[in-house]
């Protein structure tokens, strides 16, 4: 097994492909766990005073269990599944993104530094919350679109072209493509506190450790993950309400900031309820960041054995190509290379 200090270090192209393949398998194995809580978020009960519905939807949901009964008796198995190709490509992006730039960041830090030591845990999750940001600026379109679809009624459901121009052609124009913009900027210190805690908690249990084992390094990801979502909770209830149509008790007026968006939620159903949710929110996360960091290291490990294979590769043939290169010009210039051969001869002969 390569020792970390051996490696190569992988580009951060290489370390944002692992990082993104690793995110893709684990959502794609979770993915019902985020349309629950996603449904879950988005509902709002009513006030005795309201007569229109308290949720986009008709069905309303009681807990984790009671929405994946209602959706599949509703929808069948497939509802689980709704708009899970936009949810991919939107990990897939996203966690590119991220990890493309944490790694730029976080090399950067380190090469501006004069001691050779980790970062502090403060500068951990500073790196986080840049690259996230980073990221969130590029990818959120995806992110909106893929909330649209998973919100809406199985009479409705859009494809993830007509869901995104459903979200152009509203009242916020190409701008609500960005819907929720601020609030995402703000939940960068989720994968900031996820990864800066993952680091910390690695040196804590796993110090000098070079490679983890499959299940260590899900127990990080899992312990990290839930420390971040737990902090984090009422922002993502807030951007969840941000980028999804809006309660039918608003009359399609859509939200303008998480701040307007958490407190309809507490007037209607008290603080707690910035906290609905969070039960299938903290598994999923559990869940998805243990794979993510599981697989990531395993794929990390297979980049660094295929760029030193290619690498290898790489250097054999320039050696076999300024071999050849050698030969034809000692052949193009017979005589010069006759004179070479004599000066290298004539030792031998006075010896």
């Amino acid at each position: 097994m390569l020792k970390r200090a051996d490696r190569i270090p992988l580009p951060p192209w290489g370390n944002a492909l692992a990082g993104a393949t690793g995110a893709v398998l684990a959502n794609a194995i979770v993915y019902p766990l985020d349309i629950v809580k996603t449904r879950l978020q988005v509902q709002v009960k009513q006030k005795s005073t309201d007569t229109a519905s308290f949720t986009t939807d008709e069905a309303h949901y009681t807990s984790a269990i009671d929405a994946i009964k209602k959706i599949v008796n509703d929808e069948g198995i497939v509802g689980l599944y709704s708009g899970l190709n936009g949810s991919l490509i939107g990990v897939a992006s996203t966690n590119f993104a991220y990890f493309y730039w944490y790694t730029v960041v976080r090399t950067l830090y380190l090469s501006s530094q004069k001691i050779d030591k980790p970062p502090n845990t403060t500068a951990e999750l500073s790196l986080g919350a840049v690259a996230g940001a980073i990221a969130q600026i590029f990818t959120i379109p995806v992110s909106v679109i893929t909330t649209r679809q998973q919100t809406q009624p199985k009479d409705d459901k859009k494809s993830l072209l007509d869901t995104g121009r459903e979200v152009v052609c509203s009242e916020d124009g190409w701008s609500g493509l960005w819907r929720g913009l601020k609030a995402s900027l703000v939940l960068v210190v989720n994968p900031a506190i996820t990864y800066g805690a993952y680091q910390r908690l690695r040196e804590l249990f796993f110090a000098g450790r070079p490679n983890l084992r499959p299940w260590e390094s899900f127990f990080l990801g899992a312990t990290s993950k839930a420390l971040a979502t737990v902090a984090t909770q009422p922002l993502i209830v807030a951007k969840v309400g941000l980028q999804s149509r809006p309660p039918p008790s608003r009359e399609g007026k859509p939200f303008k900031s998480f701040m307007e968006v958490m407190k309809y939620i507490v007037e209607r159903e008290g603080p707690l309820a910035l906290f609905k949710g969070i039960a299938p929110q903290i598994t999923k996360g559990i869940l998805v960041q243990g794979l993510l960091m599981m697989t990531k290291e395993r794929m990390e490990i297979l980049f660094v054995v295929l760029f030193a294979y290619m690498r290898s590769l790489r250097e054999e043939k320039l050696k076999a190509a300024a071999k050849v290169a050698a030969t034809r010009a000692m052949e193009a210039m017979p005589l010069e290379a006759a004179v070479v051969r004599a000066k290298q001869s004539i030792p031998a002969i006075l010896g």
